[in-house]
C-alpha cells in the first residue's frame, strides 16, 4: 500500500495529489491512503454552488480569512482551519457498481477505532443540525467527523474530516455561510478530538487513522511536502 504523507505548498497543487491517489490506484491496483492537515480553507460542495445566496456565503467565509474552494464530491461545506485532518483511502474496484455501502461501513468502523485509540468515546452518527450532514459521521460530543466518496470505473476514494481542534472557530465561520446556504445549522453541533478528550494534536490524529487504515500491510512511503 502506499501511503502519503504531508501536504503541498498550495492549495491546488495539494488538492492534485489526492486526486492522482485515485487515478494511479485505479492504474496499478494498489490501494493508497493519506492523512493529512489541508490548508485553511472553506471547501464548499456541488450543491452549496447552486444556492441563490453561494456568493454570500463565499464572501463569509473570504471575509474571515477563510479561502474558498470547490470540490467535486461531499455534501456541504467544510470548514479547515489549518489543524482539521483529512483522510483518503483509495482502493481498486472489479465492480464500480457494487461496494459502496460496505466501503462506507469499513471506512467508518476505522475511524470510530482510530479516535478511540485517542481516548475519545467515539461512536457512529452525528447530532442535529450538523456541518456537512450526512449518514456516514462520527461524533463525540458534537459531530467529529463526515465521510464521502467517489468512485471511477476501476478505483473509489473514500475521504474524510476530523476535527482536531478550533471547534470554536469552526462553528463562528460556518453559521453565516450556512445561514447563506439556507442550510440548518447548529454551531454547538461541532465537536473536536480535545475538547472530547483527546489530544489537540493533529500528528498524534493522523498517526492513529493511518494505523487503522493501513493496518499490516506491505507499505512504501511518499512525502508530498514540498514546503519550506
Amino acid at each position: 500500500m502506499r501511503v502519503i504523507r504531508g501536504r503541498k505548498a498550495d492549495r491546488e497543487a495539494d488538492r492534485a495529489v489526492t486526486a492522482a491517489m485515485l487515478q494511479e490506484t485505479g492504474e496499478t491496483g494498489e490501494p493508497a491512503f493519506r492523512a493529512w492537515t489541508p490548508h485553511r480553507q472553506i471547501a464548499f460542495g456541488r450543491r452549496d454552488t447552486r444556492a441563490s445566496h453561494y456568493d454570500d456565503a463565499v464572501a463569509a467565509a473570504e471575509s474571515r480569512g477563510f479561502p474558498a474552494l470547490e470540490r467535486s464530491v461531499g455534501g456541504r461545506a467544510v470548514a479547515y482551519t489549518g489543524t482539521t485532518v483529512a483522510f483518503a483511502h483509495a482502493v481498486p474496484l472489479d465492480d464500480a457498481r457494487t461496494g459502496l455501502d460496505e466501503r462506507y461501513e469499513a471506512a467508518t468502523t476505522a475511524v470510530v477505532r482510530a479516535i478511540r485509540s485517542l481516548g475519545v468515546p467515539a461512536r457512529r452518527g452525528e447530532p442535529p443540525n450538523s456541518f456537512c450532514p450526512g449518514d456516514h459521521s462520527v461524533q463525540a460530543g458534537g459531530k467529529l467527523c463526515g465521510l464521502a466518496q467517489r468512485i471511477r470505473q476501476s478505483s473509489a476514494l473514500v475521504s474524510g474530516v476530523v476535527v482536531v481542534t478550533d471547534r470554536e472557530e469552526i462553528a463562528d465561520v460556518l453559521t453565516p455561510i450556512y445561514e447563506a446556504l439556507d442550510v440548518p445549522f447548529d454551531p454547538d453541533s461541532v465537536g473536536s478530538v480535545d475538547t472530547a478528550g483527546g489530544p489537540g494534536d493533529s500528528d498524534a490524529v493522523c498517526e492513529a487513522l493511518e494505523s487503522v487504515f493501513v493496518g499490516d500491510a506491505t507499505t512504501r512511503i511518499e512525502d508530498a511536502s514540498d514546503e519550506t
